[in-house]
């Protein structure tokens, strides 16, 4: 076995090396995630094999697979095979390409198969994990890792991003989270979870209405309106170290939005006697004024580059989509079809709009190109659904539904498909807001 440099993340202690392939890299793509027809890769992902030597498991090895197996199912690209199909024991499978044999995984349909080798040392973890072509009997990952117990699941979400990154071009959502709205406790309260919906924490406690949950695009700063002071204020807040900066102007400061790349953002103020958008910096203080119109402008959100808003204005006499370049000041109309559309949200692409519309008294989630100008409805007869949410990859759409009672939030693709529930929890959830990619030593 031979063994490339290694990287460590500073808080995980994790040792990384590449496990190189016996045949060279595959250098082509499998999966297009723009085709909206895509068709799902059959992956075979065995339990990982204990490598202490010992023949008793550690019962790691399940854990860590299925953790591996969600995460993977989670994008939506692939078709998880039944390990009652494996021709194998699924219990002691080959590790490394000299043992296995792959005709025993095409002939079940696997195009890709995962292996892993797991050794636990007192806290420390060490882990052979693979990622192969079945069909053409070739390594196209290997990797080695080296770290604590307790970091187990997030070396599993960073080989999971490997995998993705080789096979689509991107890193996927992996090292996201999902901030959200609760009032679990009897009051609208802020609470972070994984990309998937594990490892709920309640990040606000002001024991009274917070939303409108805003992440900077460097994931370490919250922005969010609160009725904490008794109407309604912006509270920029560091989730390192939990600074806070107020934007605390005459009447209301609502839904602040991030300026990409720079410590700004955007947000509606009214202290002028309208509701219009402003830009200001990080710490609050007024840069200038975006919108100027006799019509009520809210809820931006920026463009990729940070040049232009998508925002919601009534000036043409019903809430409706507006571009605005920054610079120039222009202003376009996006959305002439509905009465009622709302809640917009730019891609990280930057070709689309997802957004709320109301139509018939239901409420549901819409996509729009910005150049084609066509909106396409991705929610249909399940309840209200709102407050769409790209994933950083811009795979993937979270919003809110009460399609079971209760609201609660939800996950699709990009083009409305395979629409599931994260998690369920006391109380409603609503608001959802994903993040950007965390580096790995965040």
């Amino acid at each position: 076995m031979k063994f490339g440099l290694f990287n460590m993340t500073a808080t995980a202690m994790l040792l990384l090396h590449l496990i190189l392939p016996q045949q060279g890299w595959s250098s082509y793509e499998y999966i297009d995630i723009s085709n909206p027809f895509l068709r799902k890769i059959p992956i075979a992902i065995p339990e990982f094999v204990n490598l202490t030597g010992s023949p008793a498991s550690s019962g790691a090895e399940a854990e860590l697979t299925e953790i591996l197996t969600q995460a993977i199912e989670f994008t939506r690209y692939f078709e998880i095979i039944d390990n009652a199909a494996y021709l194998v024991d699924a219990q002691n499978p080959a590790l490394s390409p000299d043992q296995i044999i792959f005709n025993n995984w095409t002939t079940i349909g696997a195009e890709l198969l995962v292996t892993g080798g797991i050794k636990t040392n007192g806290d420390l973890v060490d882990m052979e994990l693979r990622l192969f072509d079945s069909v053409n009997a070739k390594q196209l990952i290997g990797k080695y890792y080296h770290g604590k117990v307790a970091d187990r699941r997030r070396i599993i979400l960073r080989f999971s991003s490997e995998i993705i990154k080789h096979l689509t071009g991107s890193r996927g959502v992996f090292n996201s989270k999902i901030a959200f709205v609760s009032n679990g406790t009897g009051n609208k309260e802020i609470y972070l979870c994984d990309f998937d919906g594990k490892n709920v924490k309640r990040l606000t406690h002001h024991n009274t209405i917070s939303f409108f949950p805003a992440w900077s695009s460097n994931g370490q700063w919250m922005a969010y309106t609160t009725y904490a002071k008794g109407k309604p204020d912006i509270y920029i807040r560091n989730l390192q170290d939990n600074r806070i900066a107020t934007i605390a102007k005459k009447g209301i400061n609502l839904a602040p939005a991030w300026r990409p790349g720079k410590f700004e953002l955007a947000a509606t103020l009214s202290y002028s006697g309208d509701q219009e958008i402003y830009l200001l910096t990080g710490t609050g203080k007024i840069i200038k004024r975006i919108t100027k119109n006799w019509g009520t402008d809210v809820s931006p959100s920026w463009s990729p580059d940070g040049k232009k808003i998508v925002f919601i204005s009534n000036r043409s006499g019903s809430p409706q989509i507006y571009v605005k370049d920054i610079i120039s000041g222009r202003a376009e109309r996006l959305t002439f079809e509905g009465k009622y559309n709302t809640q917009p949200s730019w891609s990280p692409k930057g070709d689309k709009i997802t957004y709320t519309s109301l139509n018939n008294g239901q409420s549901n989630i819409s996509v729009i190109d910005i150049e084609e100008k066509q909106p396409v409805q991705l929610t249909h007869d399940a309840g209200s659904n709102e407050a769409p949410t790209w994933s950083p990859d811009g795979s993937l759409i979270a919003f809110s539904s009460t399609r079971e009672g209760p609201s609660r939030i939800y996950v699709m693709t990009a083009f409305g498909t395979d629409q599931r529930r994260l998690f369920s929890m006391d109380g409603e959830q609503s608001n959802p807001k994903w993040s950007p990619n965390f580096k790995d030593n965040q």
